[in-house]
């Protein structure tokens, strides 16, 4: 389906170029229209929405989510946001001083400042292994990285596809070249669902986020915690409310901690029905395939603009639907600034350590002339 008329699918303003759906997705207008009807009848009815039906509409959107990531349903929750997942994973892991969580210099920040703190808490290390960049291969990701093990590693935390670079790290064989060395493995897939196959059986990993409301495109607040069976008695609950001691307990502990928190509007949870339904009507394949094309065929373009070398081999493993770019610039939020508000282009110019990057994000709404927009307005401000 041409990208024109996918747009029309979308409620972003149309005086705006959104090449930034890597930051924060956008629903479709079935979708959206789908959570109000949520909304709305939490508030027609709030007693039964929130006690009775609401909760059925949270099971049959656990199921969807289920079959849609190829997870047991009962190892999966929901939460607002793979940051909180990262919080719930980080206060209860087990971690004595001395002990090592091994991950990379190019996590996402909130995520490095959760470990770091609970690291910090008792004295253990949160190792930031160097990884050399541009990366050469997946085979050479995964010797960098596991060349940071030691006997102390008692965990490794790793993106599957990185915030700041737009890397899709090979977690699969750092899985399988952890649990080797008896390391459980933690992975933040904030940016994967929708835009990589997963397949969390197959993945293996003991730990897995992600969202929902950035590719998969569902209301905002709406991700998931993944933890095998036999980890899930090891972390606490954040907030500790009707589950613990369930009057009328489920089956599952983990569930009745996780989910059962209290007043809260999970409307944008009831809403992963609907977007992969959304999906499905669409071959969402086939136009994830088409933006992917689209990344690819203009990364060296901007890299020659920008007088920069490509962070990763330019292939359809390492490259998904996002691409950022180095920049040299003192001023990268005046830069951001600048291109929205005088070129109406919304795109993050993100600080990473010492290093800024540009990274520009391909929906199915969006064509070449938003990529062509993007370049007239760099030559220009260049």
């Amino acid at each position: 389906m041409a990208s024109s008329l996918l747009r029309d699918q979308f409620l972003l303003r149309p005086d705006i170029t959104y090449l930034n759906f890597g930051s924060f997705g956008a629903c479709p207008r079935p979708v959206f229209e789908r959570y109000q009807q949520f909304q709305l009848e939490l508030e027609q009815g709030p007693v039964q929405f929130i006690t009775n039906t609401g909760l059925q509409y949270v099971e049959k959107a656990r199921k969807a989510l289920g079959d849609y990531l190829d997870a047991d349903v009962d190892d999966l929750v929901f939460v607002t946001n793979p940051s909180y997942a990262v919080n719930i994973i980080a206060k209860s892991f087990a971690l004595r001083a001395g002990d090592e969580v091994l991950t990379t210099e190019w996590e996402y920040g909130a995520c490095d400042r959760t470990w770091q703190y609970y690291c910090d808490k008792v004295g253990a290390r949160y190792v930031k292994q160097p990884i050399r960049l541009p990366l050469l291969s997946q085979e050479d990701f995964v010797e960098q990285l596991m060349a940071g093990v030691t006997s102390k590693t008692k965990l490794i935390f790793l993106s599957h596809i990185t915030s700041s670079t737009a890397i899709r790290f090979p977690v699969e064989k750092v899985v399988a070249a952890a649990k080797q060395r008896g390391i459980m493995t933690f992975i933040d897939g904030a940016h994967a669902p929708a835009q990589v196959p997963l397949s969390l059986r197959t993945l293996d990993a003991d730990i897995y986020t992600g969202a929902c409301h950035k590719w998969m495109m569902t209301p905002k607040g709406s991700s998931f915690l993944y933890v095998r069976k036999e980890h899930q008695h090891l972390f606490d609950p954040l907030v500790i409310s009707w589950g613990y001691k369930a009057d009328k307990p489920s089956h599952s502990l983990f569930l009745d901690y996780h989910q059962q928190q209290g007043t809260r509007d999970f409307s944008a949870f009831c809403c992963i029905p609907a977007a992969i339904e959304f999906m499905k009507e669409h071959k969402w394949e086939e136009v994830a395939a088409h933006c992917r094309q689209l990344v690819l065929s203009n990364a060296m373009r901007f890299c020659n603009l920008l007088d920069a070398e490509p962070l990763l081999p330019l292939d359809d493993f390492f490259v998904r639907q996002l691409f950022s770019i180095p920049i040299r610039t003192n001023e990268p939020e005046q830069l951001k600034a600048r291109l929205f508000n005088d070129y109406k282009i919304e795109i993050p110019v993100m600080r990473h350590g010492d290093r800024v990057f540009i990274r520009y994000s391909i929906q199915a709404f969006n064509s070449q002339a938003d990529l062509d927009r993007l370049a007239e307005a760099l030559k220009k401000l260049r």
